[in-house]
C-alpha cells in the first residue's frame, strides 16, 4: 500500500509540472491567494485509505528578497491503512507574479523510510541546487547541483501554474508536452486532453476539464493511461476528483473540502 500511495502522489504531482508556455497561454493569476486549503479523501477499493491537503499559507514569503506562496501538500494514511504508515509534506515558495519555484522540500516519512530534501532554483543560471538531510533533518549529508530548463516547475508549483492557464481552444485528443524537475531528474510526460464532464462532489456540482497523463509500462498503473484528472472550469481551477487504475484494485481521490478560495 505503501508504494502504491507513494506512486500515486508523485505521478499525480508529476502531472502538474508544467514548465513550457509556449503551448498553453498563462494568464494573470484570478485563480488562488494566500489563504487556501483544499481537503482530499483517497480510497483505495471502497477503504478510506489516506487524507490529502494542499495549503497555501496565510503570509507572503520572501525568498532572496522575492515575494513567494508558501505551499504545502500533505498526505497521510488512515484508519487500518496506518498500518502502512505514511505522514508526508512536499513544498514549495512560489513566486506570486511569474509563477515559478525558487525553492522546494521534502519531508518523507514512510514506514521506517525518511528523506528530508531541499531544491534551491536559479533560473537566471537554469541550476537547481539540491541539498539533502540526515534521518534527523539536522545535518546535510549531499549537496548536488542540476542543469535545469527554463522556468521549470517542481512537484508542487506546476500545479499552480497550471490553474493560470487558458484552456480556451482545446480539443478532446489534444496532447501537451510537459516538463519538470522531480528526484535529481527532468522529466519529460505527455498529457491527453479528454474532454469536459460535469460531476458531483462533496462540495457541490462542477464542469470540469479532464486530463489523462501518459505513462510509460510499469508495474503498478494498468494500461497507457491510467489516471484521469478532473479539474473545474470556473475562475478556481482546482482539481475534485482523481482516478487511477492499479494492477490491483484502483486508487480514488476526491475534493470533500475548499476554503479560502479566490473566487465564491
Amino acid at each position: 500500500m505503501i508504494m502504491y500511495f507513494q506512486s500515486l502522489v508523485i505521478v499525480l504531482l508529476l502531472f502538474f509540472q508544467t514548465a513550457s508556455t509556449n503551448q498553453f497561454p498563462v494568464k494573470k493569476n484570478d485563480a488562488f491567494t494566500k489563504g487556501e486549503t483544499l481537503t482530499f479523501n483517497v480510497s483505495y477499493f471502497l477503504f478510506n485509505a489516506a487524507e490529502a491537503k494542499m495549503v497555501i499559507d496565510d503570509n507572503i514569503h520572501y525568498i532572496n528578497g522575492k515575494p513567494t506562496y508558501k505551499v504545502d501538500v500533505y498526505g497521510k494514511t488512515l484508519n487500518i491503512f496506518k498500518l502502512f504508515y505514511v505522514k508526508d509534506n512536499w513544498g514549495s515558495y512560489i513566486d506570486t507574479t511569474q509563477i515559478i519555484p525558487y525553492r522546494s522540500y521534502r519531508h518523507i516519512e514512510e514506514g521506517n523510510y525518511r528523506k528530508h530534501e531541499i531544491i534551491d532554483f536559479d533560473h537566471q543560471d537554469r541550476v537547481a541546487t539540491q541539498k539533502l538531510f540526515d534521518r534527523e533533518n539536522e545535518t546535510i549529508t549531499k549537496r548536488k547541483t542540476y542543469d535545469i530548463p527554463y522556468q521549470v516547475q517542481d512537484i508542487v508549483s506546476g500545479y499552480y501554474q497550471l490553474r493560470t492557464m487558458d484552456f480556451t481552444g482545446l480539443k478532446k485528443g489534444d496532447k501537451i508536452n510537459i516538463k519538470g524537475f522531480f528526484d535529481e531528474k527532468n522529466y519529460n510526460l505527455k498529457l491527453t486532453y479528454e474532454g469536459m464532464d460535469d460531476i458531483s462532489t462533496d462540495i457541490g456540482n462542477f464542469d470540469t476539464h479532464i486530463f489523462s497523463p501518459e505513462m510509460p509500462s510499469n508495474k503498478l498503473f494498468r494500461g497507457k493511461k491510467p489516471i484521469k484528472i478532473w479539474i473545474t472550469a470556473d475562475e478556481n481551477r482546482i482539481p475534485v476528483k482523481i482516478k487511477a487504475s492499479m494492477v490491483v484494485g484502483s486508487i480514488n481521490m476526491e475534493i470533500v473540502s475548499a476554503e479560502g478560495l479566490r473566487n465564491n
